[in-house]
């Protein structure tokens, strides 16, 4: 078996150094709690908010007036309907603590004149607007500052594997990999609380834009929905996983940040695309991205395409606006290719197309981020039940904390959580692949389950599900699971890493393909060629899926409105 490297104890230890991630460990430790963030990479430079961000869920009520008018803003938004309420208004109360916060960190949240509040993109002309913009191009670098401020210890380059819960009940600390070293060992973290913040799951799908090249994808490429394959196989409760998300952006170099375009969606006749604007707007930018996301496709299908993105008729300070913005959230290596190779938006039109599927959905909370596990707690873009992507995970960040220190005040730290059967069972499954010198490659592994799930399981537009392809589908992941078992080699830290993560995508395509089975209908982007209508008694509920003495049981329940 792999050795383990250390074993660590804390209060509350957290999963993941993304900007939810961040948040939960300032508040835990100006609460009391002694936490620990186990972050994959650098918690300066990491998660989908690694280069910054610029648009900000929020209600800020000089703003909106009342929180019912931003909740149905947001509701309307690209994050869409499927939301809990009292998860959602949660999120929105308190959103403007969180933004003042920020600023007195030395985030930029106050762009507007005269330092005021400035809402631009993702928004209707003449419509309430939630999506504040600012300038996070430092936020994860303020943010490790500040959770070490209060006192949270940082370690990095430490993967979680498992969840590793207490034998009494409640949970009892994580596995995780330590890759400072070339060989692979573990690292154990014991505690009282476990805040899951590891963000949305990609690599599930075949690259929609460029095949042979695995990690250029619009959101962060570690992130493989690890958390929520973890949550999962200890009996964490999950809802939305039939569903999937396809974001858009220039083809070919795939960076999310559409609505920092200040321009119109034309077809190549110059016609635009959409109803909703005919020329550049800062203010709102073009909603057509986010409302007809599938015309990127439909466009190529149907021969119309390709939509273009015409930034001809903006001024020369919106253009420069523009850059900056894009500068905000990440995108400085698209700004520099397109200055090396003389693109000018102001002259030139940009393609635009949409990018392979996503997971948008996972763990289900309650308004205080608690899940149905005890002492386990959940933030951030794999949560299922609520989505305002970054807002939410920052604002849910902190109640975690909170929550989570208060609840380690009732209870004991499980002092020989590594030697419990589970955690046992799960360093020698991992030491297996750690120890094989010879096999399979994880690239191997995950470009099977890829086309494994683009085959037999993806989401729409232009593709359909049925019982058969996804009855095939799972077949085909069983047969893959039987050669991991005997092939699959990661015989260095980063391998493993890398394996792990794959492992966690097979988990995610198997909950997928099972919840769509139960979805004997056609709704939004999952087109079922046995079950061509929408069901409307099916209109406003989630799918709910949770392991039960090792088998899946799966049920409906209502969106919380």
């Amino acid at each position: 078996m792999l050795p383990i490297k250390e074993i660590l104890d804390a209060d509350v230890v957290i999963v993941g150094g993304g900007v939810g991630g961040l948040m939960a460990a300032v508040s835990a430790a100006r609460n009391g709690a002694r936490t620990i963030v186990l972050e994959k990479a650098n918690t300066k430079r990491s998660g989908s908010g690694a280069g910054g961000n610029d648009h900000f869920a929020c209600y800020i009520p000089e703003v909106h007036g009342d929180l019912a008018t931003a909740r149905q803003a947001t509701l309307e938004s690209m994050v869409g309907p499927d939301q809990d309420r009292d998860v959602l208004d949660a999120s929105l109360e308190r959103s403007l603590e969180i933004l003042e916060m920020w600023h007195s960190w030395g985030i930029d949240m106050k762009l507007g004149r005269n330092g005021g509040w400035l809402f631009e993109g993702h928004a209707f002309p003449g419509k309430p607007r939630v999506f504040l913009k600012y300038n996070g191009s430092n936020q994860k670098k303020v943010l490790t500052e500040q959770a070490r401020k209060a006192g949270a210890v940082i370690v990095n380059h430490s993967p979680v594997l498992e969840m590793l819960p207490a034998p009494g009940g409640g949970i009892g600390g994580v596995l995780a990999l330590d890759t400072t070293e070339e060989r692979p060992a573990f690292r154990i973290v014991r505690a009282r609380a476990v805040i899951m913040a590891a963000g949305n799951a990609c690599r599930l799908f075949v690259s929609a834009n460029t095949p042979g090249l695995m990690f250029n994808v619009g959101v962060c490429p570690a992130n493989t929905g690890e958390s929520i394959a973890q949550f999962w196989r200890i009996g964490g409760a999950l809802v939305g996983m039939d569903r999937g998300y396809r974001h858009a952006g220039p083809r070919y170099s795939s960076r999310c940040g559409k609505s920092t375009w200040i321009g119109v969606y034309r077809y190549p006749d110059g016609e635009p695309i959409g109803p909703f604007t005919s020329k550049p707007s800062r203010e709102t930018s073009d909603i057509t991205g986010d409302i007809w996301n599938s015309s990127f496709s439909d466009l190529m299908v149907n021969g119309r395409g390709p939509a273009m993105m015409d930034c001809a008729g903006a001024s020369r300070e919106d253009l420069d606006h523009m850059i900056w913005a894009m500068g905000c959230e990440g995108m400085t290596g698209f700004v520099n290719q397109m200055k090396a190779e003389g693109v000018d938006p102001g002259r030139h039109g940009v393609v635009f197309g949409q990018y392979e599927p996503h997971g948008i959905r996972g763990i289900e909370i309650n308004p205080k981020t608690e899940t149905n596990l005890p002492g386990v707690y959940a933030v951030g873009d794999h949560i299922g039940n609520f989505r305002t992507n970054l807002g939410g995970a920052a604002v849910f960040g902190y109640i975690s904390g909170e929550q989570a220190a208060a609840y380690v005040k009732g209870h004991d730290l499980c002092g020989d959580i590594e030697n419990t059967p589970w955690a046992r069972e799960r360093m020698a499954w991992y030491s297996r692949f750690g120890e094989r010198e010879q096999g399979a490659a994880w690239q191997e592994c995950n470009h099977a389950i890829q086309q494994i799930l683009s085959d037999f399981a993806a989401p729409g537009p232009h593709k359909v599900r049925s019982a058969s392809l996804l009855n095939s589908g799972l077949k085909f992941i069983g047969d893959l699971r039987v050669l991991i078992e005997r092939q699959l080699a990661a015989p260095t830290a980063h391998e493993l890493m890398r394996a792990a993560e794959t492992l966690a995508i097979v988990d995610m395509g198997e909950i997928m393909i099972r919840c769509a089975l139960e979805r004997r209908e056609s709704r939004g982007n999952m087109h079922r060629s046995d079950y061509t209508f929408t069901n409307p008694l099916l209109n406003n509920k989630f799918i709910r899926i949770v392991k039960e003495n090792g088998e899946p049981r799966i049920t409906w329940r209502d969106i919380r409105r």
